[in-house]
């Protein structure tokens, strides 16, 4: 695919330079934080359904400009998201689990699509809620943005969490750490070991040239912990958000700049892996417009038969919503 570099820094009618986040509980106030340090925005729109809420964190994170580039951080209200080029769900619930998560976030997300398709209909819609793969089904129901146009966080945080203790396991930067995990985040997320690679070795290889030797137990033990770091973190404090916050600074990153880069996201599935319309964490290539391509990443028969598993799990549970 030829690369056509984007100099125009809108998308359809709207700017990426504005923000708009839709939520202001510990999630929603801790992307904005994460947001505003970073330069890239002129504008972050802060909506919630208690305005003072919204208002307060506006006025809290305005307090912090000084000591990075310049931002317009203000409460709005679905008015102010006209132009905006992209626009983060973070709707804080108090759910106590995930199916109760998807109750409460239904009504609220139909909410916010109606009130979102008067004003705008070019952004791109990122969920940062979980059940992400649930959730940003919910988006596909409920709005009329192109496919492309919509993607969750997904296994973004796990996959980073998995580099992070594969990284640590070999006594290498985790950035030279290639490997997803994809599916779902949850219990049936599943670690592509097949196509694992440092640097492009192959994994085992690596894992033999540094005298660790490529033992499937050790690494199953390191994904076992990666994948119930979730729950542990949950259990102690509610939720975690400084990972899944970094998370949607990176996609962020990858939209604005339109990298064309790799990560695991949560995207509608259309016949790949002969799965159709259902969502699931995929490596997906992100841009200017969000979802540039949905990638079929090679898989042995193993981790085929689970993602396979997975969505038709994901797809009967979502029928009952």
């Amino acid at each position: 695919m030829e690369r056509k570099w984007q100099f125009d820094l809108r998308i359809g009618g709207c700017d990426v330079r504005k923000c708009g986040i839709l939520g202001c509980g510990r999630l929603g106030a801790t992307v904005a934080y994460t947001l505003m340090q970073t330069g890239w925005f002129s504008d972050i729109v802060l909506i919630d359904s208690n305005y003072r809420i919204a208002e307060a964190e506006a006025t809290d994170l305005t307090h912090a400009i000084p000591f990075h580039a310049p931002v317009d951080i203000y409460a709005g209200d679905y008015a102010d998201l006209s132009d905006c080029g992209l626009v983060i769900l973070a709707p804080p619930t108090s759910a106590d689990s995930a199916t109760q998560n998807v109750d409460q976030a239904e009504k609220q997300i139909r909410m916010a699509m109606a009130n979102l398709l008067l004003y705008n209909q070019d952004a791109v819609l990122l969920n940062a809620c979980e059940p992400s793969e649930a959730l940003t089904q919910l988006l596909h129901r409920f709005s009329d943005y192109p496919s492309e146009h919509i993607l969750g966080v997904g296994t973004l945080p796990d996959t980073a969490r998995l580099k992070q203790m594969v990284g640590r396991h070999l006594g290498v930067d985790s950035r030279n750490v290639h490997s997803f995990i994809i599916g779902e985040h949850g219990e049936d997320e599943i670690p592509v070991w097949s196509s694992a690679n440092v640097s492009g070795v192959d994994l085992g290889h690596y894992c033999d040239s540094c005298g660790k030797g490529y033992d499937r137990a050790i690494l199953d033990g390191l994904f076992r912990d990666v994948r119930d770091s979730a729950c542990r973190i949950a259990s102690a404090k509610g939720i975690g958000f400084y990972a899944v916050a970094e998370s949607v600074k990176r996609i962020a990153s990858a939209i604005v700049h339109d990298e064309h880069t790799i990560l695991t996201v949560t995207s509608l599935a259309r016949g790949h892996y002969g799965l159709e319309n259902v969502c699931l964490s995929l490596p997906c290539m992100i841009g200017r417009g969000g979802i540039r391509q949905v990638l079929e990443i090679p898989l042995n028969e193993d981790e085929e038969m689970r993602l396979r598993k997975t969505a038709k799990r994901l797809a009967e549970g979502f029928a009952e919503v």
